[in-house]
């Protein structure tokens, strides 16, 4: 499997607080910043990003489950591998209306994974 992108996700209870610690202090930009979610990226390396979510994010709701995202070359031969590892899928694979392709997957330590791909990059 062919990983392009690992983002982890931050549980948070409001953003202010760390939009300041990421974006102030850090030195991350806001690459999406939506009521109770919001998307930093490094300036200097675009592709080092990191979620902060709270309970109040309302336009996705499973944001707030999901230790991390981890996007992949092809999340349908990712879903069918996990499935024929007996993978406990916590989230079937679902088009987001947001341009993007996901399922969620429990690993051994219990974490939900968020392993997604654009829709605009699926193969051909």
């Amino acid at each position: 499997m062919n990983v392009r992108r690992v983002v982890p996700s931050v549980s948070a209870t409001e953003l202010g607080p760390n939009r300041d610690f990421y974006q102030d202090f850090l030195g991350f930009e806001p690459a999406m910043d939506e009521p109770g979610f919001l998307m930093f990226r490094s300036p200097s390396n675009p592709t080092a990003q990191l979620i902060v979510v709270t309970d109040e994010c309302d336009w996705d709701a499973q944001s707030g489950r999901t230790a991390m995202s981890i996007e992949v070359e092809d999340v349908d031969v990712a879903y069918a591998q996990a499935r024929e590892r007996g993978y406990e899928i916590v989230y079937p694979i679902t088009d987001e209306p947001w341009g993007v392709r996901r399922f969620f997957v429990r690993d051994p330590n219990g974490k939900v994974l968020n392993i997604n791909m654009h829709i605009a990059d699926a193969p051909a």
